[in-house]
């Protein structure tokens, strides 16, 4: 029997293609509790049409899940999010969010390996979450800068006191933003891509 077809596969689209002038790759994650705008700053950033593993939430999460401030949230993350942005002809970065539900963190060590550097994306309603996200990324090594994300019904707080709050070191950027706009999630990635450099430069990126 026959099993071969006429039918081809079809390849990547054209816009999803890697660059031909590509020479470098740089893996970013952003990183976060649940629902602080992992998947909206990928999808908002991303050149290509981003990859995404949600799944619409369930009774099954109740009193699990803590998605306080989050309660209209009908869909989450549960692998992650996958996207790609070109900072030059030839350096691209690799960004990949991870699921922010606790009972699916287990699944970050992979997504660390590696990851040159990542961005916290933090909700001033829930900042005690990011404790724990700070914390594993410090016991793998792996650099991080603060991104806030100005939801319209969070309270809104100076950085420095944020930075006191979350006991930040002093050379740790920490930002505004708002994941939802382009412009806005493209300035978190530069502002740590320049923090790695300048990490780089004093001897003090691993």
């Amino acid at each position: 029997m026959d099993f071969r077809s006429s039918d081809t596969i079809p390849g990547p689209r054209a816009e999803d293609q890697l660059p031909h002038t590509a020479e470098a790759a740089v893996k970013l994650v952003i990183v976060g509790g649940f629902g602080v705008g992992k998947t909206t700053m990928v999808g908002s950033v991303s050149e290509i049409r981003p990859l995404t593993t949600e799944e619409t939430m369930t009774q099954a999460g109740i009193g699990v899940d803590d998605n306080f401030g989050s309660e209209t949230k009908t869909a989450t993350t549960v692998a992650m999010d996958f996207g790609r942005i070109s900072v030059s002809d030839k350096l691209v970065l690799y960004l990949f969010g991870t699921p922010g539900q606790e009972r699916f963190w287990f699944l970050w060590n992979g997504l660390f390996e590696g990851a040159l550097g990542a961005v916290v994306l933090v909700d001033t309603r829930r900042l005690e979450v990011s404790f724990d996200v700070m914390g594993r990324l410090e016991e793998r090594g792996v650099p991080f800068v603060v991104a806030v994300n100005t939801f319209p019904d969070a309270p809104r707080y100076p950085l420095e006191q944020l930075r006191t709050a979350l006991d930040l070191a002093a050379d740790v950027p920490i930002i505004e933003c708002d994941v939802r706009r382009r412009a806005s999630s493209r300035d978190v990635l530069m502002t740590l891509m320049r923090f790695l450099h300048t990490l780089a430069l004093t001897g003090r990126l691993s």
